[in-house]
């Protein structure tokens, strides 16, 4: 068991391990328990009932979150030509085709999102395994590999989220910061949350979403009851 600090501790006392609170409850207590000097962020996890092994099965996608994220998003522009400049205009960072990949293959990654024109997924291909162990590799799936760079890169400004479920079956996903409040963040929540639902594989049998955990960055999980899930989306 990894040893917590007195701060976690204190912040997590009274906390049962099999605890299970409404999803307002648990939100509450994720805000009121932050104890960190920095603005920490939320975070949700997901277990879902998939199988990741099976293609049919993998959840992934993106949405962009009412309140954002908090926090400023570097992102890189995998293009050429005139979509450079839209790029740059749109707010892009970094912008680039054969340099920018070469800049990569160097270990400059100086950049949170990237975005690439379908026309230059080849050369991006180069620089995959690079990109894809940071979640950086664009995808068009998630909207990340578009003619449309300047809805991208504005989306990925305002705080566009992108999630995938892992091996094990559990999908995490930032929802913002601490400083939001509680009532931001559950917007920011029920975005994510419905958007994840509408993604339900149709292969994917017995109960979907089975459980849900709410954090901060320094705090302790708070366990949503998985009977208030389907509540919280139709609510």
């Amino acid at each position: 068991m990894p040893k917590h600090g007195k701060k976690y501790r204190k912040a997590a006392e009274g906390l049962e391990l099999t605890a299970r609170f409404a999803v307002e409850e648990a939100m509450a207590k994720v805000v009121e328990s932050a104890y960190a000097k920095f603005d920490e962020t939320v975070d949700v996890a997901i277990n879902l009932g998939v199988d990741p092994k099976y293609s049919d099965q993998m959840v992934r996608g993106a949405c962009s979150l009412p309140h954002g994220l908090g926090k400023d998003v570097r992102v890189a522009v995998f293009c050429k030509g005139e979509k450079q400049a839209e790029a740059r205009e749109a707010g892009a960072e970094i912008v680039g085709a054969e340099d920018l990949v070469a800049e990569v293959k160097e270990g400059k990654l100086d950049f949170d999102k990237a975005v690439a024109t379908p026309d230059v997924m080849a050369l991006v291909g180069q620089i995959g395994r690079v990109l894809g162990p940071r979640g950086l590799m664009p995808n068009a799936k998630t909207g990340t590999v578009t003619f449309d760079v300047a809805n991208a890169v504005k989306e990925m400004k305002a705080g566009r989220v992108e999630f995938k479920v892992d091996k094990a079956g559990v999908l995490h996903a930032p929802i913002g910061k601490v400083s939001f409040g509680a009532e931001k963040l559950m917007d920011n929540l029920k975005t994510i949350v419905e958007t994840v639902n509408r993604l339900k594989p149709s292969s994917a049998k017995g109960a979907y979403m089975k459980a849900m955990s709410l954090s901060s960055t320094m705090g302790p999980g708070y366990k949503v009851d998985p009977a208030l899930i389907r509540k919280f989306i139709e609510g």
